[in-house]
């Protein structure tokens, strides 16, 4: 298993989920977050603005199922025809063992 976490832009995270949705993913938890990349920040007029709002998507897929959803959220998560710094960052790390509460067990 893999675990995939996105940082997106707020306004495009809708669209994110419902292209996962289509192609058969809907387990995902969501967080909102503030930071910032590599660009440290933006500059509008005199006001920098040193942390920007982001969306947080987590997902956790078979190792199999991991370019078709890293693909959707590329594809889903740009803005513009070209992608704008800003757009996000996905992570992919690995899922060495995943438990279910309520039935205390294993899952595999």
């Amino acid at each position: 298993m893999l675990a995939i976490t996105a940082f997106l832009r707020p306004e495009k995270v809708m669209d994110v989920q419902d292209a996962l949705h289509a192609k058969g993913f809907y387990a995902l938890s969501k967080v909102t977050v503030s930071g910032r990349g590599k660009e440290q920040g933006i500059k509008v007029g005199e006001v920098l603005y040193q942390e920007m709002t982001k969306c947080m998507l987590y997902i956790v897929v078979a190792e199999d199922e991991k370019d078709l959803v890293v693909r959707t959220i590329l594809q889903a998560g740009m803005t513009g025809d070209k992608g704008n710094p800003g757009d996000g960052k996905i992570f992919v790390s690995p899922v060495y063992e995943s438990y279910t509460i309520s039935t205390q067990s294993l899952d595999i």
